[in-house]
Formats: structure tokens, sequence, C-alpha cells
């Protein structure tokens, strides 16, 4: 039970990414068109002649001004059709449109009731017997003021019937309205009624809210600290959206009045103000403590932990770590996004993550202590603090304070991680005791490169999805698959199936479980991970992998070499594609080579720039990467050519190749040259498998030399037996 709860809340959560998403823009429109629209901005930069009244910039910015709070006047609605999206499992476009549907009957049906019961008149206007911000105006229509609870309500209930009556059969009579055409029909009904339940349940609610509200605006600075602890103390379960979202939107985050309207939520009431900016004197610092404190550790605390962990690397790593870790920092200071970073060492060091937290925590609290009052839209990287601090003046946000608050963070982080890493051996990024390629190809992916091609003869690049597949279990295993801003969010069958190795081959920074929910953190471009992995996953086999499978494979290939007879009926040797020091394939400094999984054949280090065709044959494919080359010999061997270890992640430096897809080429041709003296300052090894991919039972490798060896002498020996 815990765990379907928790699968729920994960989903939920999820759901709230999608207009949640949209509140950058919103904030950067709104952020624009009201600081260049305000007269004392204008007048302090002396920009009246671009941007006063009756210029074309001025009309553009209130334009744009009008457009941000468009948006969030009517995240209610946003929110409806978003959870409808998200919580949906199929044709979500269907339960977008029942949730628009049902949004605006339930809003109605509340209208009828207030008019019915003499709250408000025919002609709209409020009794006076009402009380102040019970309620509202949404889309036009008089109805209680419920905030994005309204858009949450609607939106869960229609996801509800839509996964229930989306495939539904009616009698022949009726089979027009039957399957998805029936959503929006239950949808309407049910929402009538839900909007006249709504008229006397929420009024209760409501006062339960306000009270909650006023319980935690009250709690003071001790109430920000344990806010700001446990919403960074739920990141590793995805948990944080659904926990600070009621504080960011509804009356839980307290209400203030503003220009005549109550405004319920911290970040609703901070961009009220905003739209307001004129008639403020200091923004609400009580409405901006549950995001206020995020500049502070998350453009100079965690970058000062990335140092740490930088400094404390292992000499020899430290070139490889250090990219990693700047672009990690970096993405925190300037979006925000902090789970690169902190995914860096949560998993391999918590204790580091117990710190993370109290650290967050407490500047989420020194936030409020020291009345900064900046506003953000998603997160608090370098962009929002200009937007909604820099931009709005110190006046107005003591956005000053944050710097030398946040010298004082960067220097904690970075003191107290170094400590603990080197105190107690913590096996931070660069300290691992093995090397670990983060993207390995298999058998597989070179059969996918070949067989799957695209109209235009460009090969479809599906190897990380085909990955990602086995290590969730394989497609018969997989329930559901979504994201949310940093992590592929699945929902498997069987939990113990999923390969948590493999997952993490792929290039992910950490895997989480949960009861049946796998959760998989990639970082900012998981979005194109889960649309590929959808789209893979309609073609790919209908299977299932499990140790009985791999087991009852290894047994058949015990079995078919114990009946073998040890005859050679036909020889083809392979001469090295490269000029250098040819070895076993078991002495690869790459376990998955030497373990002979991508295939079976030698090892060459280059001495040579030049790599020329092993044999006459064909290119099949080049990897984008440029790393790696598939070929096919004329006599029907399939090959791959893999330039070092883990040169996949140079992106194609100091690989020039000179052939192209599907060119035929003579033994000894030119194919490849490299920049033998970029890719041994870059690469971990020059050590370069050359594999025959995809060898028969009744196929063995031979190796015929060791040692020095030029391009176009025999490597090894494909035998043939009977």
């Amino acid at each position: 039970m815990k765990d379907k709860i928790f699968e729920v809340l994960q989903r939920v959560g999820r759901s709230f990414m999608l207009p949640i998403a949209i509140l950058p823009v919103a904030g950067l429109l709104l952020g624009l068109g009201s600081s260049f629209t305000n007269e004392t901005t204008i007048a302090t930069y002396h920009l009246g002649g671009i941007l006063g009244e009756g210029t074309i910039l001025h009309a553009l910015l209130v334009i744009m001004n009008k457009v941000g709070s468009a948006i969030f006047d009517n995240l209610p609605l946003l929110f409806a059709v978003g959870v409808a999206i998200g919580m949906a499992k199929k044709e979500k476009e269907v339960s977008a449109l029942s949730a628009v549907i049902a949004y605006f009957v339930m809003n109605i049906s509340i209208s009828g009731m207030l008019e019915i019961n003499g709250k408000i008149t025919a002609d709209g206007k409020i009794a006076s017997d009402v009380l102040t911000g019970t309620i509202a105006s949404v889309c036009g229509i008089n109805t209680l003021q419920m905030g994005v609870f309204g858009g949450i309500i609607v939106g869960l209930g229609v996801a509800a019937l839509h996964n229930r009556f989306h495939k539904i059969q009616l009698p022949n009579a009726l089979s027009f309205f039957a399957g998805s055409r029936f959503v929006p029909i239950i949808s309407t009904v049910v929402y009538m009624f839900v909007g006249i339940l709504l008229y006397f349940v929420w009024p209760v609610v409501q006062n339960g809210i306000y009270a909650l509200g006023g319980l935690v605006t009250g709690s003071g600075y001790g109430g920000t600290l344990l806010f700001g602890i446990i919403k960074r103390a739920l990141i590793p379960f995805g948990l944080h959206h659904v926990f600070y979202m009621p504080f960011w939107q509804t009356a839980v985050g307290g209400t203030m009045e503003v220009a005549g309207n109550v405004v319920q939520g911290g970040q609703n009431i901070f961009f009220a103000q905003l739209a307001d900016a004129s008639h403020v004197t200091h923004f609400s610092a009580d409405a901006t403590r549950y995001f206020s404190g995020e500049f502070i550790f998350m453009i100079f605390g965690l970058p000062g932990a990335a140092l740490a962990m930088y400094r404390t690397a292992k000499p020899e790593k430290k070139k490889q770590v250090g990219g990693l870790l700047f672009s990690a920092a970096l993405t925190s200071m300037l979006t925000g996004i902090t789970e690169p970073i902190e995914f860096s060492f949560l998993f391999v060091a918590p204790i580091l993550f117990a710190v993370q937290v109290a650290l967050a925590g407490a500047a989420y609290m020194i936030a409020h202590m020291l009345n900064i009052a900046v506003g953000l839209t998603f997160s608090g990287g370098l962009l929002d603090l200009f937007l909604f601090g820099i931009l709005q003046g110190n006046e107005k946000t003591s956005w000053l304070l944050i710097i030398p608050v946040g010298i004082i963070y960067f220097f904690l982080y970075y003191f107290i991680f170094s400590f603990l890493i080197k105190k107690m051996n913590l096996k931070t990024p660069g300290r691992e005791d093995d090397d670990q390629e983060v993207k390995l190809y298999t058998k597989a992916d070179v059969n996918a490169k070949r067989e799957n091609t695209s109209k235009n003869g460009e090969a479809v690049q599906d190897e990380l999805s085909e990955l990602i597949t086995r290590g969730l279990g394989g497609k018969k295993n997989i329930d559901g698959v979504d994201c949310c801003a940093t992590r592929l969010r699945c929902t498997v069958i069987k939990p113990d199936l999923v390969d948590d190795a493999l997952l993490r081959s792929t290039g992910a920074s950490g895997v989480i479980h949960k009861g049946s929910g796998i959760q998989i953190v990639y970082g900012p471009h998981v979005t194109v991970i889960k649309s590929n992995l959808e789209d893979y996953l309609e073609t790919a086999p209908d299977v299932e992998y499990t140790k009985d499978n791999i087991d009852s494979m290894e047994e058949t290939k015990e079995v078919q070499e114990e009946h073998r007879e040890e005859k050679v009926t036909k020889t083809i040797t392979v001469s090295s594609p490269i000029t250098g020091i040819a070895a076993d394939l078991a002495t690869a400094p790459d376990e998955a080579f030497a373990g002979r999984m991508m295939g079976d054949g030698a090892v060459v280090t280059p001495q040579d720039a030049l790599i020329t065709a092993p044999e006459d044959g064909e290119v099949v494919f080049v990897f984008d990467t440029k790393h790696a080359i598939g070929f096919l010999t004329d006599s029907g061997l399939s090959m791959l050519l893999h330039i070092g270890i883990d040169t996949v992640k140079l992106e194609g430096k100091g690989f020039e190749v000179l052939v192209e897809n599907g060119q035929k080429v003579k033994k000894g041709d030119p194919m490849m040259r490299l920049d033998l003296s970029y890719l041994s300052e870059n690469a971990p090894s020059l050590a370069s498998p050359v594999l025959c991919t995809e060898l028969e039972d009744n196929q063995k490798i031979r190796l015929l030399k060791e040692g020095e060896i030029k391009a176009g002498e025999p490597l090894f020996a494909v035998d043939f037996y009977e």
C-alpha cells in the first residue's frame, strides 16, 4: 500500500511539471514587461526616448506584461489540463479536451449554485454579506475561490475517468459515443455534480486551508527552515513538486490583498506585486520565503561543492571529471537545476547530501531573516535573479544581500565537502575505484545500426532506448513511461528484473527504486530520452528479460559446444586495420570488450594515425561521434572497429573519417585518420578493439599475432567448425 501511494504521488508530481514548465516564459514576459514599463526604472536609466509612452517598445512591453499576467491568472485551468495529460495513460489529447470541458462545467455549476442561493446576482454582482476572497472570477465566471486546487481536482478526476472509460464499449445503437468519445461526455455529467457538491464542501475546506496557511506564515523563521529542509530532502524521491506547489500556488503559502484583489500563494503574491510594482515599496519576504533562499545555494553553494569534488579527485582523473563538474555547476548557477550536481554525490556519499539538505534549508531561513524578496519562476538561477532581483532594484528586493551570504556559502560548501571527502574517503566523482564508460555499444547496437535505416540513408540512432528497455527488464515488463525535469520515471511490472548497472551504463547518474516505480536520473535532456524511448517501444519486441532467459541461452550454448566436432571446415583471415601493438581482446582496459560482450576479435593500440580497411568490403555505418565504424567484409563477416576506450565522450574530436555509409572499399584503403596527440591526452586508453560482432555458434576466433603489427598484416582468423 505504501509503495502504491508513493507511485501515485510520483505521477501527480510529474503531472505538475507540464503547467509549471510554462512559468519561466510567463515570468520572463512579466518581468521584462513590468520592469521596463515602470516609470521609475525608465527615469533612472534615462530610457524615455526608447521606452517611454507612445514608443513601439513600450507598447510591446505592455503586451508582454499582460501576456505574462494572463498565464498566472489562469493557472488553475492550466493545471487542470496539465494534470489530466500527465495522469492519463493513453490518448492524452482526449483527457486534455475533457479537462477543459469539465473545468468550465464545474465552475458554471458552482456559479449557478451561488446565484440560486443569493450569493451573486444574475448580472454577476457579489452579495454584500459574502466574505472578501471567497468568490473569484475565473475566465469570466463568478465561482468559489479555489485557486490551482480547482484545476487539480479537475485534472485528477478527469484522468481517472479517462483511464477507466476511454476503451468502453456501448450497445450498437450508441456505438458512435463509445471509446474515447465517451470521456468528455461522462466528464461533463460528473463535474456538473462535482460543482454542486463543492458549493457545500469547499467553504469548509477553504477555511481549513486558510487556517493551515495562517499556521505556516505564523511559524516565523523556524517554519521557513523546516520548509527548506523538507523540500530538499524530498529531491531523491521526486516528491518535492508535490510538497512545494501548495505553498507557491495556494492559500497554504499565505494570502495578501494586491491591487484590490486577494491573492493566494507565495509565488502568485510576488507576481501580483510585480505586476503592480509601481505601488509596492518592497516585495513581501513572507511570500518569497519559499524560494528566495535558493539563489544562495544554487548560485554559490553548490558550485563550491563542485570545486571541492574536483580538488579532491585523483590527479589522473581530474581532467576527465573537471568538465562534468564544471557543466553541472554552471547548470546550477544559470538555471537553478541542481540535480546533475546533487546526484553526483547523492548515491555514492549520502552524508554529503545530508549536509546539502541542512545548508539549503538554512539558506531559506537566512533569506527570510534578511528580508530578501527575490521571486522566481522555476528555480533559483542567475536568469531569475537578474529578472526578479537586479532589474527590480535593491530597494524592493534586497537582492544585494544575496552576494555576501552567497560567498560565505561557497566557502562553507567547499570546506565542509573537502573535509568529509578526505576524512571518510568518499567515492565522489574522480575518486572511484574503477573507470566506467559512460556509453557502451553492444552487438545489438551494431545490428540496429545496420537494420534501422531511414529513407534518406541515415542510420536511426536508438541504441540508448534499447539499452534502457533491456535495463528495465524488456518491453513486456514496462507498464508506463514518463519524465519530470531531470528524471525518466518508469513503472514496471516486476521490479526485480531491473538491471541498475545496465541503466547506469546509459549515462544515468542514478537509479531510484520505490516499489514498481523506477526513476533514472539523466538531467535536463531527459525529455528527449523519454520521447525516443516511447517511439522505440512502439516497435520493440514484446519480450521480458529474466535471469532464466539468460541461463537458458547459456545452457544451449554449452550443449552446442559439447556436441561440436572439432573439425575446421573453413578459415577466414582478418588483417589488422591499424599499425601498432596487437594483443588478446581479454587485455582490453574495458570489461565489456574484455568480456567479449560486444563480439570477439583482438585489440590493437595505434602507433600510426591512419586506419585502413581490414579486408575488401562495405562501410555499413559510421558513428556520429566518429570513434567507431561498422564494416561488412565481402566474405560475410560483420565487424566493428572501435578506436580507443571511452572515446564516445570526445564527440568526434581527434577523428577524421574518410569514408561514408554504404561506401565500397578495398583492403588497405584509408578509412580514418587520428590525431594521436589529442587522443593520448583526452582518452583513457588508445587500445582499439577490432571485433567480429555476429559470430555463429560454429565460428571461433584464433589470434594470429601479438606485439608489433602493421596495417594489412594478418591479425586473427575466423575458424568455421563442422
